[in-house]
C-alpha cells in the first residue's frame, strides 16, 4: 500500500474511500485517513495539517502519522510539500526531490526508540532511491520541471526565515527549504517504509541577492503558487502511484531496526 501525506484535494480523487480513524502509542494522528485505489493500487491518505490545515508544522504529531500508516499496511510513501528555493534555476512551480536533509528544527519528537532498549538508525541516505526515481521520471513524463537529488533543509517555522539565515542556507549549496520534511523521513525509515519527498516550490525564500524584484516569501504568496499547481502535483502523485512496482527493489526495510 502506497501512503501520501498532503494537503486536501487528493483524496477525493480516490475509488470508492472510506475514512478509517486511528488510535497510536503515540496519541492521535493529524487526522482521519482516507483509503482508497488508484489504478489498481492500494492507497491511504492524510492531511498532515489536518484536514482544515489547523496543525502548524511545529506542532504535527509525526510520530503517531508515520505510525498511524504503518498500521493500515503503508510500506511506501509519498511526502508532498510546499517549499522556498535557495537557488536561481529552482524556480516556483518546479518540482524538487531530496536525496539529503539539514534538520533546522528542534523540540520534535524524531524517534521511536526512546529507551531502555537504544537503537540507531543510519540517517546516510534517508531518501528511497527507487522511490524518488519514481517521482522523477513520473514529473519527466508530465514534462514538468524537476529537479533531482536536492538537499532540503527542513526548519522550525511556523516563521519564515531572516535573509541572514537564507543566505547561510545558500552558502551550504542547499537547494530547498520547507518546514515538514523532518522528521517525517527518518521516522518513516525507522519503521522501514520507503519515504520519497515530492516538493512543490512556492518561492524563493526571502529573496535572492541581485534580485531586487524578487521579495521575501509571504503565507500568501505560498498558497497562491501551491493552490495554482495543485492540479499538476495531484497528477504527479496519481501518477507516481501508477507506476510503483509490487516489490521493492531497495534496501529501506532491511535498513530499518526492529521496534521495542
Amino acid at each position: 500500500m502506497v501512503g501520501i501525506f498532503g494537503g486536501s484535494g487528493l483524496y477525493e480523487l480516490l475509488e470508492g474511500a472510506r475514512e478509517v480513524e486511528l488510535e497510536t502509542p503515540y496519541g492521535a494522528p493529524s487526522d482521519k485517513i482516507w483509503m482508497g485505489e488508484v489504478g489498481g493500487q492500494q492507497v491511504a491518505f492524510m492531511p498532515r495539517h489536518g484536514r482544515h490545515h489547523s496543525i502548524p508544522p511545529h506542532r504535527i504529531n509525526f510520530r503517531a502519522n508515520l505510525f498511524a500508516m504503518r498500521q493500515v499496511g503503508v510500506t511506501r510513501l509519498l511526502g508532498p510539500c510546499a517549499v522556498g528555493s535557495l537557488k536561481p534555476e529552482i524556480a516556483p512551480g518546479h518540482v524538487a526531490v531530496a536525496d539529503q536533509f539539514v534538520d533546522r528544527t528542534w523540540g520534535r519528537a524524531d524517534t521511536f526508540f526512546e529507551g531502555p532498549e537504544v537503537k540507531h538508525v543510519s540517517a546516510a541516505d534517508p531518501y528511497c532511491a527507487e522511490l524518488s526515481l519514481l517521482v522523477a521520471t513520473a514529473a519527466q513524463a508530465q514534462q514538468m520541471p524537476v529537479h533531482r537529488s536536492q538537499t532540503m533543509v527542513v526548519i522550525q517555522g511556523p516563521r519564515f526565515s531572516s535573509r541572514a539565515e537564507s543566505r547561510w542556507y545558500r552558502e551550504q549549496g542547499w537547494g530547498i527549504i520547507g518546514m515538514t520534511g523532518y522528521p517525517e523521513v527518518i521516522l518513516a525509515r525507522e519503521l522501514g517504509i520507503c519515504y520519497a519527498s515530492v516538493a512543490m516550490v512556492t518561492d524563493y525564500d526571502s529573496g535572492l541577492e541581485g534580485s531586487p524584484d524578487l521579495q521575501p516569501v509571504s503565507h500568501e504568496e505560498v498558497l497562491r503558487v501551491f493552490a495554482a499547481n495543485l492540479g499538476r502535483l495531484r497528477q504527479l502523485l496519481l501518477a507516481t502511484v501508477e507506476s510503483v512496482p509490487d516489490q521493492r527493489g531497495c534496501q529501506c526495510q532491511t535498513a530499518a531496526p526492529a521496534l521495542p
